[in-house]
């Protein structure tokens, strides 16, 4: 077995690998490379593992550096899923190993590794996140009737007051959701450019829906990636009064509905902080939490990174950014997005 550095010719190669691998995930893909280089000018450490001229494994990794927090190289940033893929036992370990000595090569302050399970007993670990995912039933109905009653009302209250959900072969509308959302959330935005970066290199497998009110207007909208027998919604937003409409409710049932017609099986709620009004929105869902094992390699620092707006020093930052114009949010925010990973 060998272990060496993605080339351009690789690139058929590892994507064909990714969709045969079932510890693959849609952040394995190889369009996120492009991504990760042309949007955020990050530097990208993609390593393949062959055994004769198969891929065996891969490991995407990106390496942060930021005046605020600090050098490192991540599996990967703004995914809720990365560390190796593997279809060899032995891949793993020699994954491993090439990354802890491309992190000691470059300087880093350590290596972190976004693992579904637990890969490495000696690392420190993080059990800040967790997943939901849950199977979609083959039938529009059973699925409506295996949401928990309160959600299911919810639900029906907004079918009742007239909302309606269409896919936006754009991003504009959604994006203004999202920017919206996020600034009462005193958290920065990602540039617009990366959200048509991800429809452009994702093609059909990035899609947008919009929930729209009986009066035409867009309250809510989300961002959803498709691979294999999945729907992952992966970024959403909405306008203040889309709560009162129950929009966000229908927003991920409509999602749903379209999934059980195009016959996918799974529906990824995606990652949640614990004790979040997140974590319990889809446990209201009736979607229960998976831990997600976040492993980390340090070299240079002595504990785990806490780069989360759950971190009590953030708390004034945010209370700040909440206030800030909306204008100066937009402008500035993708600066700092772009490094916290």
């Amino acid at each position: 077995m060998t272990v060496r550095t993605f080339a351009e010719g690789d690139a058929e190669r590892w994507e064909c690998f990714v969709f045969a691998c079932p510890e693959a995930t849609f952040f394995h893909r190889i369009g996120w490379r492009e991504i990760f280089q042309s949007v955020f000018r990050h530097r990208t450490h993609y390593l393949l593992a062959e055994r004769g001229d198969q891929i065996v494994g891969v490991l995407p990794l990106v390496e942060l550096r930021s005046r605020l927090f600090g050098h490192s190289l991540q599996s990967l940033p703004f995914a809720v899923y990365g560390g190796v893929a593997a279809s060899d036992p032995e891949a793993l370990p020699a994954l491993h190993r090439a990354a802890t000595e491309l992190g000691m090569r470059l300087g880093v302050s350590h290596l972190e590794l976004r693992n579904r399970v637990a890969t490495e007993p000696d690392w420190p670990r993080s059990d800040l996140h967790v997943t939901f995912r849950k199977a979609i039933l083959p039938e529009v109905e059973a699925n409506m009737l295996a949401i928990p009653r309160k959600q299911r009302a919810v639900v029906r209250k907004g079918i009742q007051r007239g909302l309606v959900s269409e896919i936006d072969s754009g991003t504009a509308v959604f994006f203004d959701l999202y920017a919206d959302n996020l600034h009462r959330h005193g958290t920065p935005p990602q540039p617009r450019r990366y959200f048509e970066a991800l429809r452009r290199v994702f093609g059909d497998d990035c899609e947008v829906l919009l929930v729209r009110s009986a009066q035409g207007v867009a309250v809510a909208g989300v961002m959803s990636f498709y691979f294999r027998d999945e729907v992952l919604p992966y970024y959403a937003g909405d306008l203040s009064e889309a709560r009162d409409l129950g929009a966000n409710d229908f927003k991920y049932w409509e999602l749903m509905r379209r999934a059980c017609e195009r016959g996918l099986k799974v529906f990824d709620y995606g990652r949640s902080k614990r004790d979040t009004g997140s974590f319990d929105f889809k446990k209201n869902w009736g979607f229960e939490p998976t831990p997600l094992h976040y492993e980390y390699k340090l070299f240079t620092r002595d504990s785990v990174p806490q780069n989360n707006p759950a971190n009590p020093k953030y708390q004034k930052a945010i209370e700040i950014w909440r206030r800030l114009p909306r204008g100066v949010v937009n402008a500035i925010g993708p600066a700092l997005a772009r490094h916290l990973g």
